[in-house]
């Protein structure tokens, strides 16, 4: 397990989920997997800070050089035990009235704060139901945890904002 040219077995993607006490579905483990494979670019089991730093959203962010030197040198169990409490904060940051599920009007808020004026109501709307569609929900569905991520993790969805400079 993490080398690029190996493959999960069903017993390493289980040993993962008990290691991250099940945070993310078997799928997830397998997606999570390839795109360490992806930035694992010299093989070797682990990713190195170049090769962090060789992401360009992790390369701009304010707080690489901290998140470096917590990442720097994990293998694939390690930063899955890293991913694992983001993802349930996430959940929780979306999920605004705290009842353990989260609406279409929940994510459409984040939406619309991410968004702000760039995007009409009217598009931030039809993305986002085309989005939960996509993945067999509706508007009406209530998303716990594991629905959510299998939203948020697969989806397709980028929000890239242009702001002009006069």
């Amino acid at each position: 397990m993490g080398n690029s040219s190996s493959m999960l077995t069903q017993y390493d993607i289980e040993e993962v989920q008990d290691h991250c006490n099940h945070t993310f579905s078997q799928q997830e483990i397998v997606s999570l997997y390839q795109r360490f494979c992806q930035l694992d670019r010299n093989g070797k089991g682990f990713i190195s800070g170049d090769e962090f730093m060789s992401v360009p959203e992790f390369a701009v962010n304010p707080l690489s050089q901290r998140l470096l030197r917590m990442l720097d040198g994990q293998n694939f169990k390690e930063f899955i035990a890293f991913l694992s409490p983001f993802s349930s904060l996430i959940f929780k940051f979306y999920d605004y009235d705290s009842n353990g599920k989260v609406s279409f009007n929940e994510m459409l808020d984040i939406l619309r704060d991410l968004s702000g004026h760039f995007l009409s109501e009217q598009h931030r709307e039809e993305v986002l139901a085309r989005v939960l569609q996509e993945e067999g929900y509706s508007r009406d569905s209530l998303l716990v945890p594991a629905d959510f991520m299998k939203i948020t993790g697969s989806s397709e969805l980028r929000m890239e904002v242009e702001v002009p400079i006069d």
